[in-house]
């Protein structure tokens, strides 16, 4: 297992931290799934509040003898921004009950996606006033923020100077957050990438042309190598839904090197895949926004880039079934609310038949709908 530097809060964190969002199942599922990460290396558990009964199991896990390892692992937690000190200091409290700790490494704002929960934080006398006195009480070391946001909401929100990290979406197969971990780069920000081998396109079960393109490695090393050939990304989460599943990223979490000649070829290779589509791929400019309709125009088009391209329909099918039934955490409407209004047309430099695009994105994605996973 490699470490890394999380940014300005010093702390040397495993390549791979263990998201407990996914081991749900029972508190002993839990307890053996964390206690395989430590032997592993894996040195950062990542939780939240609003992750079901995640807390509560790692509590239990505390209470059976994870409590006398406590000096092997950073422990983060997340609680989404409220608009008084007096709340965000009840739920840190009930937090960390609940986990029967004293104290948390790391605290994240959980989901700063809109720029209404930026203004929140931006209050001098809101829920960062009760983060800054648990600071100062020690109940927490460090404080940054995850975001499932837009862009601008990312850059301004690392702008603020209020956070030490931040938990992004970045991928191999969504590089639109670039700029973001650029700029949390230059401010010695740690940057830890939200469940890449998940939303970073189900590479737990590739199609046969991923595969086969991806070749001789998996789709799953390729694309954990394209984050951790990079040196300004720290960690990535592991979202493990039993102990097995923790080993599936054992070829790349021992390799943080530059790519190799040969990791290189295979990822040119997988960069040409996206001339399958010809004159109809979406180059995610997001110059077509705002839709009047609320459509994600540039997220539809890039999930339609993947089901062409590396036949991810699988993939597609998940991501899009999300529209319409996560709120703010995954915004837009479906491709079928396009009225073929043209407001996008003339804004597109690739000169796309958008509403075309849409249509035929969403014949081929549609299927049952979807919600978010502790839900």
């Amino acid at each position: 297992m490699r470490y890394r530097r999380f940014g300005k809060t010093e702390m040397l964190l495993s390549v791979f931290s263990l998201g407990a969002m996914r081991y749900l199942e029972s508190a002993a599922n839990a307890e053996k799934t964390i206690w395989h990460a430590l032997e592993v290396g894996i040195n950062h558990i990542e939780t939240a509040q609003g992750y079901g009964k995640s807390e509560e199991f790692i509590g239990q896990a505390m209470r059976n003898g994870l409590s006398k390892q406590r000096d092997r692992f950073y422990l983060t937690t997340k609680i989404g921004p409220t608009k008084d000190a007096d709340s965000m200091r009840r739920q840190i409290e009930q937090s960390l009950k609940k986990m029967n700790v004293d104290y948390v490494d790391n605290f994240d704002i959980h989901g700063i996606n809109l720029y209404e929960h930026l203004d929140l934080v931006k209050d001098p006398n809101g829920c960062m006033k009760a983060v800054r006195e648990a600071i100062d009480q020690k109940m927490l070391g460090h404080v940054g923020f995850s975001t499932h946001g837009s862009l601008e909401v990312i850059l301004d929100t690392i702008r603020t100077g209020l956070f030490e990290s931040v938990n992004l979406h970045y991928y191999y197969f969504n590089q639109r957050n670039a700029p973001a971990v650029q700029l949390a780069h230059e401010k010695d920000m740690g940057v830890f990438i939200i469940s890449p081998s998940d939303k970073g396109g189900m590479l737990y079960n590739p199609s046969e042309e991923l595969s086969g393109v991806c070749y001789p490695y998996t789709a799953l090393y390729m694309c954990d190598r394209f984050l951790l050939s990079d040196p300004r990304v720290h960690t990535l989460s592991l979202g493990a839904a039993n102990p097995s599943e923790v080993d599936s990223h054992q070829d790349a979490w021992d390799n943080d090197a530059p790519m190799s000649e040969l990791e290189a070829a295979v990822l040119d290779c997988m960069n040409r895949r996206y001339t399958l589509l010809e004159n109809d791929r979406c180059s995610q400019c997001y110059q077509c926004l705002p839709c009047p309709e609320g459509i994600n125009i540039p997220e539809v088009l890039r999930l339609r880039n993947l089901a062409i391209g590396f036949d991810m329909v699988e993939f597609g099918k998940y991501r899009y079934k999300m529209f319409e039934n996560a709120g703010h955490w995954f915004p837009g409407n479906k491709a079928i609310r396009c009225t073929d209004c043209g407001d996008c047309l003339p804004r597109c430099p690739e000169n796309l038949e958008i509403p075309r695009l849409l249509r035929d994105t969403h014949d081929r994605l549609h299927g049952e709908e979807g919600r978010r996973l502790w839900e």
